[in-house]
């Protein structure tokens, strides 16, 4: 599943602690054509989905659709899992008699977004493997060796060790300074 935005993640997660997991209103943030465009790539992931608005019990609506009638967002079943709860299915009596039909994602489609970040590993053959092999090496890398072998600049350079490396695929990068080469990079 494609990776979701902190503003996608802050709908995904209100919508779940509410009511029949409306996602309205929407963060304060998020207004105009922003929040069209957001809810709207969110719909064409089936993240979202549009369901008739029932005016009736307060429901909020999203959109007009003509003489008192409107719609409303709900959180699909792929969107909650897509942020790590399980489908509704799941947790709801064992007969299921008040979900509507069609309602219940297969069974596979709540475990496979967990398991591809924990299988999250760079492509051989590209720049962040070189990185990785480099850091890896008993020797190190310094700096200009990685410019030299990547291409990279220098702030790429570290950015990539900060942000890809540690925060992304959670490896320890450590550094020292070594007499005659300058500051290494390892991968402890």
């Amino acid at each position: 599943m494609t990776q979701l935005s902190d503003i996608k993640v802050l709908i995904l997660s209100a919508a779940a602690q509410r009511p029949e997991h409306i996602a309205l209103p929407l963060p304060n943030s998020l207004r105009g054509g922003a929040a069209a465009k957001v809810v709207g790539a969110m719909i064409a992931k089936g993240l979202l989905q549009e369901v008739d608005a029932d005016l009736r019990k307060g429901e909020p609506m999203w959109r007009e659709t003509g003489e008192g009638h409107g719609t409303t967002l709900v959180a699909t079943d792929a969107g909650l899992a897509a942020i790590g709860i399980e489908p509704e299915v799941a947790n709801s009596a064992p007969t299921g008699a008040n979900e509507p039909p069609g309602h219940a994602p297969a069974p596979d489609a709540a475990t496979e977004p967990e398991a591809a970040p924990k299988a999250r590993t760079p492509r051989d053959g590209t720049k962040q493997a070189t990185l990785i092999a480099m850091l890896r090496a008993p020797d190190g890398a310094t700096i200009e060796e990685i410019i030299a072998a990547t291409g990279w600049q220098s702030h790429t350079v570290r950015g990539a060790m900060a942000g890809a490396l540690k925060k992304k695929l959670g490896l320890e990068v450590t550094s020292e300074k070594v007499e005659g080469r300058g500051r290494v990079y390892r991968i402890s």
